[in-house]
Formats: structure tokens, sequence, C-alpha cells
């Protein structure tokens, strides 16, 4: 559909909403504003997404710090370094010309903004981000997540195969840190999705083992690899809450209350749904799970 229409796009710059998105009025101001005034390999803009039905349901709740920390945090962090943005599947402002010219999206991607996000950098463009936001609400039940998280994971790990077809080659496009920020955000990710059950499953034997009777005495290797392993998944976890909770606003961080400390089992969502990304791979590598989105109760 994104291809289609853009094959009839006629004007100087081109914006991507989805149909439920509730964007900022001043939005459209400040992306002509920086296109007007940035450099002119400043190719596409992405507004900071916010999750406004962070109250409806546990799940909403972790999406929307989810999406604090990688749109008002991550991403533009990133811009500002000039690296590769993977970006949201909405609310991307393009050059239309620029679209045009590296062919738009792929279609046979399922998670077609992130890919073009590295292709527009391997070829010499460049993505900021803007401060006025679009406000859209994240899925409230664990079966829509689920299949929408799942369509995600395909099409990122589609992206990084894609990509690393020819290492050798996305190495000299993107240069040597752009390159390994890259693995760290998509191969990387999807490493930590996949092999989070196994940390939780080493660490749940081992304390079952030091609880059982009469204790068995851990071998050093085994006590190393516990700290190490205790350390990264509470890091994580709570890496991954500050980094959203600081960049709510008070009202966003009181609605999402203590809900946050499901996070371990939102981790796990997680994990199963990139496990179902590589099956689907296999088996339906182009099939769009939708999402279907109920108006928020606020």
């Amino acid at each position: 559909a994104l291809s289609y229409a853009l094959c009839g796009a006629r004007g100087e710059f081109l914006t991507i909403y989805d149909a439920e998105d509730r964007p900022d009025p001043g939005q459209l101001r400040e992306a002509y504003h920086a296109f007007r005034t940035g450099p002119a390999d400043l190719a596409c803009l992405q507004a900071p997404l916010i999750i406004a039905n962070t109250k409806d349901s546990w799940i909403s709740a972790i999406f929307g710090l989810e999406y604090a920390a990688l749109f008002r945090r991550l991403l533009p962090a990133l811009a500002r370094q000039r690296l590769p943005l993977p970006l949201g599947g909405t609310s991307n402002h393009f050059k239309t010309a620029i679209l045009k010219a590296c062919n738009g999206w792929d279609p046979f991607n399922v998670t077609e903004d992130a890919d073009l996000g590295m292709r527009l950098y391997r070829l010499g463009y460049r993505a900021a981000t803007l401060t006025c936001p679009t406000f859209e609400d994240a899925p409230t039940t664990f079966k829509v997540w689920l299949g929408q998280r799942t369509r995600w994971y395909k099409g990122w790990l589609q992206t990084w195969l894609v990509h690393m077809r020819n290492p050798r080659r996305a190495a000299r496009d993107m240069g040597p840190m752009p390159f390994i920020v890259f693995q760290l955000l998509v191969g990387g990710m999807l490493v930590a999705a996949l092999s989070h059950p196994a940390l939780i499953l080493f660490l749940g034997t081992t304390i079952a083992a030091l609880l059982s009777e009469p204790a068995q005495e851990p071998s050093l290797f085994t006590s190393i690899m516990f700290s190490i392993d205790l350390a990264n998944i509470g890091g994580a976890y709570l890496i991954f809450f500050a980094m959203g909770s600081t960049a709510m606003s008070k009202r966003e961080v009181r609605s999402v209350g203590l809900r946050w400390l499901l996070l371990p089992v939102y981790w796990l969502g997680v994990s199963l749904a990139a496990w179902k990304a590589v099956f689907e791979l296999r088996f339906r590598p182009f099939y769009w799970n939708k999402t279907p989105h109920a108006p928020s109760s606020g």
C-alpha cells in the first residue's frame, strides 16, 4: 500500500501516519522547518510516539515505558551522533525525491520501517528526530500484543539477514561504528530476546539447587556465571525502567503505577514473540499479523 501510494506522491515532502494516530498540531510545521534548515542529506524525520492508554492494562503500561525509552531517549541520542535509526512505522516525514530514489519500502519485509532506516543510512542519508509527538494507543491484551510483536521481530530478523548477506559491503557502506550499532540494535536485540528464557532457567535452577536440602556447594564457574547472569538481568530491567520513566511526565509515571514490576513477565512474552518470529520466518515469511486498535478508555 505504501509503495502504491508513493508512485502517486507529487509533493516535495511525504508523511506517514497510522489511521489511529493523533499527531501534535505543530508537528508538520516542525518537520517542514527542520527540512528547510537542515543539511541536504537529511532524508527522514521521526516524531516521538507516546502511548496514551498506559492506564488501560499492564501490557499497555509497560509498552508505554518501552516507547518512552525508545522514542524519547534512544532515537534522539542516535540521531545526535549521526548513527542509523530504526524508524518507527508511523509519524515518519520524508523528502519525497530521496524516498523514491531509494525505491521506497521493501514490500516483502513485514517491518518495512526499520529496514528503510538502515537502507537510507547505507545510501548516505541521515535521519533526525522531532519533539512534537504523536499519540497512539497500545494493545491492551496479550494476544493482540503478541501478534504485533511477533510481526515486528520477524521483520527485524528479515532486516538483519538482508543487510548481512554481504557483511563487508554493509560495513563499508555504514562505517565501523554505525555497523557495530546496527549489530547491537537489531542483531543484539534478537539474541537478547531469544536467549532470555535460558538465562531465567539458569537462575531458577541455580537458586533451587542452593535452597535444596542438603544444599549443594556451587562450583566457582557456576557462582561466577550466576553472578553475571543476575547482574545482566537485573541491570537490564533497571535500565529499561529508568530510561522509560525518566522520559515520561509525572502523570504518565503515575498511570503506569507499580505495573512495571511485571517487567519479567513482559520480557518472557517478548522472548515468546521472538521464537514465534523465527518459526514464522521459515514457514510464513510474508504473513502480516494485523493489529486491531481499540479506542482508549480515557
